[in-house]
């Protein structure tokens, strides 16, 4: 009974000490060093939330067209260490957002990128992701 019960132990302290190894992707994994974008477009929704922060952006092209786009950023701890606040971006606000696109996606809905860094209308730059999320 001592050897199941110390196996079970073991098993349960390598999963907790591999998961949080796993659980983070790479830059290369996700997103294309190569496929660089660059948008303006408006705020529609903000989700400052862990292990990474989201914001989504509506970009409107000059035929009126609208393109939604999500934006995945560092998580809110290194956000608030580059200048951010909860309330740093809201809905609404105009902005422009440098990024690298994702390398997949679904063929519907909101097309997703990792930001580099936002741009607000009052011009304030602010970066959007930490070198480590940037690594190519």
């Amino acid at each position: 009974m001592k050897i199941i019960a110390a196996i079970v132990l073991a098993g349960a302290a390598a999963i907790t000490w591999v998961a949080p190894l796993h659980a983070h992707h790479s830059f290369a994994a996700q997103y294309d060093a190569t496929r660089h974008v660059e948008l303006k477009g408006v705020v529609t929704r903000v989700e400052w939330t862990n292990p990474h922060a989201r914001f989504y952006v509506d970009e409107k092209s000059e035929r009126g067209e609208v393109t939604s786009w999500n934006f995945e950023m560092a998580s809110p701890n290194v956000l608030v260490r580059n200048g951010w606040k909860r309330t740093t971006l809201t809905i609404g606000d105009q902005v422009t957002v440098t990024g690298y696109l994702a390398r997949t996606g679904p063929p519907s809905g909101p097309k997703m990128a990792i930001a580099e860094s936002l741009t607000a209308a009052d011009g304030r730059k602010l970066f959007a992701s930490t070198a480590q999320d940037l690594t190519r």
